[in-house]
């Protein structure tokens, strides 16, 4: 079974050619960018690209996509161009899609983030395509856009509270993406919330907004020290938990990079960060260097 994996000179693109290559799996990357990873360059915009690689494939792992960070550098058009017509171009092709995808659009990033969904959805009603659409947490290495954040926490230490809530190993990103792949024919369509395993629950929330470093230093006694010792503060309120309980127990899903396993490598020395999410590093959205971080926000 040979894999398409679109966007393979971005950060999940790339950890999943890394992953499937070391596993000997047939794979072809596909990018606008030249890298290591791929094999083919042009556009999923291009149906004419499209079809050319979908020869002898069997499965999509679908990672191309404008993303938030550039919605100050792109036009409104680019984003349909690339998540909504890309993604089309795929569907057309009669192949298997994955992608991730935010619940609630706030941009034109979710908003077409969300029409590619529809797509999916509507290409398995109509024509029994098995689509498996994984919604995946922040991964990138990159500091936040939020300048307020970047200058109140270090990026490990940000990071590393996110993995409380609202971030992944891409490591854990790329073995959900791989087990969408082995599982879609039987699951036919669904969505998954693919996210770091949370140490909260339900009864937590309202604690969490008020005084989120209360909790987590009630159910983790030993983070208050293994925190001093770096300099690293929890963030004071938390607003949302993303749940991947249905993913762990419909797709088998076992992510390993958790809050514990923070504790633990700051414990025992370690970097918190898979070997896989130090071999692909940051990338960047951007050719262009900025003044105020890492890439240009849009008001």
């Amino acid at each position: 079974m040979t894999i398409l994996v679109t966007g393979s000179a971005g950060h999940l693109g790339e950890a999943v050619l890394r992953t499937l290559r070391g596993r000997g799996s047939p794979a072809r990357g596909v990018d606008l960018k030249p890298s290591p990873f791929t094999d083919a360059v042009g556009s999923i915009v291009d149906p004419a690209f499209v079809r050319r690689q979908m020869d002898g494939v069997t499965a999509v792992i679908h990672t191309a996509t404008l993303h938030k960070p550039h919605v100050a550098t792109h036009s409104k058009q680019d984003f349909v161009d690339t998540n909504v017509s890309g993604t089309l171009n795929l569907l057309e092709a009669a192949v298997w899609v994955t992608e991730e995808l935010p619940s609630v659009p706030k941009n034109i990033y979710g908003t077409t983030k969300l029409m590619a969904e529809n797509l999916c959805e509507l290409f398995f009603r109509e024509r029994a395509l098995p689509i498996v659409v994984l919604r995946t947490s922040r991964f990138f290495p990159e500091d936040d856009d939020d300048p307020a954040m970047r200058s109140a926490y270090t990026l490990d230490n940000a990071q590393a509270n996110e993995l409380l809530y609202r971030r992944l190993d891409i490591a854990d990103a790329v073995s959900a993406h791989l087990l969408a792949v082995e599982r879609a024919p039987g699951i036919g369509f669904a969505r998954y919330i693919v996210s770091a395993t949370s140490p909260f629950e339900q009864r937590h929330l309202g604690a969490l907004a008020r005084d989120a470093a209360g909790v987590v230093r009630e159910l983790y006694p030993e983070c208050a020290q293994l925190y001093a010792a770096r300099g690293w503060r929890l963030f004071p309120a938390i607003d949302r938990v993303y749940v991947n309980e249905r993913a762990r127990r419909e797709l088998g899903w076992r992510p390993e990079f958790d809050f514990a396993h923070v504790l633990r490598s700051l414990r025992d020395g370690r970097d918190v960060r898979s070997t896989l999410a130090r071999e692909v590093g940051s990338k960047g959205y951007h050719d262009t260097l900025f003044d105020d971080g890492p890439y240009p926000v849009a008001p």
